[in-house]
Order: structure tokens, then sequence, then C-alpha cells
């Protein structure tokens, strides 16, 4: 996730600059930039830069601002709102699909303050359709369906999920295992159903969930044996609370496609992976990945896990979890688009 913090006080830029010493050290926060003063001439660029802002200023300001470029709750960014006293931390927009139910908690969390959350199934301690869109990184098709999915979820409605019986949904089970007391819903099979998908429905009414494709990126030192390499990878999923069956593709640099410890990682989780070209990784260009200069003196690249798991996931895809290095093996995760 890549955060914008926007302030207009003293007070509460000494508040941005205290979340993002907090939150760099976070894998799954690709980059955080203070903003101050200047709200009306900023939001309209973090509106399509960013895909959270945290604004620490007066909601009547905030509301204001963002009313006249507000588009839709699939592609609006997260937004919260702070007080200039980091006393409460409030979903503002896009709580479910952009994430900001889950980083009001997180970032509430981290500054000891209360969060504010008012959306209807998460007050009523239910599962709304999109935040199990959100949880498991899939699409919605058709999103004018949302609405009535979820005010049926409230009214105790048994959803029937539809699944492809040739596939491996094991992350959808263990989900909804997990989340059982929130969401009334059946497991039917189909073969007429898409291996990617994941088909909601409920009377004459349907809803298509996606997969967006994860790519695991990986660095290793040479001779890294597999189970070390599969620690590190498992880390880095818990913090994301992805399962294993949830990855599509393991990607890293053509220098590692005889790297022992990499092929059996594929072979033992029976995930493909996938070894990129050095030119393509020397041509390829984002302002989100971490340079290395002792990778470039040594491969002419600047990187491995980042750029590889990019490239893999396709194009305009974008980081879900930056580098991270785990004793001698570094992991990145992309999604596509």
């Amino acid at each position: 996730m890549k955060i914008a913090i926007i302030s207009v006080s003293k007070k509460g830029y000494e508040l941005s600059s205290s979340i993002k010493e907090k939150l760099d050290s976070d894998s799954t926060i690709i980059k955080i930039d203070l903003y101050h003063k200047n709200v009306k001439e900023y939001f309209p660029y973090l509106f399509e830069e960013y895909d959270a802002i945290i604004a620490i200023m007066a909601s009547g300001i905030l509301i204001r601002t963002i009313a006249p470029i507000i588009e839709s709750k699939v592609t609006d960014p997260a937004v919260l709102n702070i007080d200039d006293n980091g006393k409460f931390v409030i979903s503002t927009l896009s709580g479910h699909l952009g994430g900001a139910n889950k980083l009001t908690k997180k970032i509430a969390n981290l500054i000891d303050a209360t969060p504010v959350i008012t959306t209807s199934t998460d007050v009523n301690k239910k599962l709304g359709i999109d935040v199990i869109a959100k949880d498991l990184y899939l699409s919605i098709d058709n999103s004018k369906e949302i609405l009535f999915f979820n005010k049926s979820i409230l009214d105790d409605k048994e959803i029937s999920f539809v699944v492809n019986p040739n596939k491996n949904f094991n992350y959808l089970f263990e989900y909804l295992n997990n989340n059982t007391l929130e969401i009334n819903v059946s497991i039917t099979f189909s073969s007429k159903v898409d291996k990617d998908e994941i088909h909601a429905v409920l009377d004459e009414h349907e809803l298509i969930l996606k997969e967006r494709d994860i790519v695991v990126g990986l660095g290793c030192r040479r001779g890294k044996e597999c189970e070390k390499i599969y620690d590190a990878l498992k880390s880095s999923i818990r913090e994301l609370d992805i399962d294993l069956s949830r990855i599509n593709k393991l990607s890293s640099a053509e220098i590692k496609k005889d790297e022992k410890g990499m092929l059996e990682l594929s072979d033992k989780l029976n995930i493909p992976i996938s070894f990129v070209n050095l030119e393509k990784l020397r041509l390829f260009e984002s302002q989100d990945i971490q340079k290395s200069e002792f990778v470039k003196s040594k491969f002419g690249i600047y990187g491995v896990c980042e750029p590889s798991a990019l490239i893999m996931a396709g194009f305009d895809s974008e980081l879900i979890y930056k580098k991270t290095s785990y004793d001698g093996v570094t992991v990145a995760i992309a999604i596509s688009k």
C-alpha cells in the first residue's frame, strides 16, 4: 500500500511524522510521503497516485475537499481522518475495497487512538462481500451487485459460492472457516466456472470474484536451502494473511535459474517459477522498487525479487510486500491489476 499523509497544522505535521516513522518498518507499506497544507491543490494528485490518504485535519475541511473528486468505491483510495491530537482515527472513504477500515485499526493501534468505523456490515459484525474480495485479493467484475449481496448478508440470507472442482480453493475454505459466525454461506462446485473465479449466487443475482495474480519474487545467497527459502516465504505471506494456495507464481532473475533451493520449493509447493531475463530487469523502471548498488555492481541490475515479481505479475502490477530480508533470502510480492 502506498500512503500519503497530509496535515494542515504544526501539531498535525508532527503527528504525521510520527506515524510515518512507525510505518516505515512495515513491509506491507510500500512507501509513505508527507504533505503539508495546500490541501485543495494536493488532493486531486493524491487521489490518483496513492492507495490511501491519511488526512490530519478537521473533518469539515476533508469532506469539502474530497466531495468533488469522489468517483467510485471500486477506484477511490482509502481515506482516513485523524484529529490533531491523535485521539480518533476515522475510516472516511473506501472502507472495504480501498482498505480504509483495516488501515484505520492499524493506525489507531500504532498511536493509541480510538478507531471509528461506520460501515453497516462491520458494525453488525458481518462479513461484506467486498471485504472478502479485498482480503483474498480478488477483483469484482460487476460491482453494482455489491450492495445487493451485502444487504442479503445483513439479513442472514445464505450466499452460495460456486467454484471449479479442479482447482485448489483451500484459501477460500480456510478464510470462510475462520469467519463462520459472520456470513451464512454454502459451497457448490461446477466445471462451468473458470478456475480463477468464484461466483457468488443468490436468487437471480450473481457476483463474479476473480483472482488477481499474486507473484512472489525471490532472491537468495548462492546455495540457500529450500527450507530456508520456504521459511522466508511463509513469514512474508503470514504478514499479508495469505494462504499458500492463493499464490499463483514464483519468480526470480535468470541468474538464479539453477538455484536448487528455489527449484525444489517450486516442486514442493506445486507453484510454477519463472526466471526473468537480465535484459528485461535492466530495462525495467519503477519508482517503488528498492535499488541495491551491491546487486548492480555484481549483476548489472538494481534488484531481483521486486522487479521480477512486478514483471511476472504483468503490466500495471503493484507491490503489496516490499523487499524484505530473511537470513540470506529476500522476498517481495506483487499483484496483477
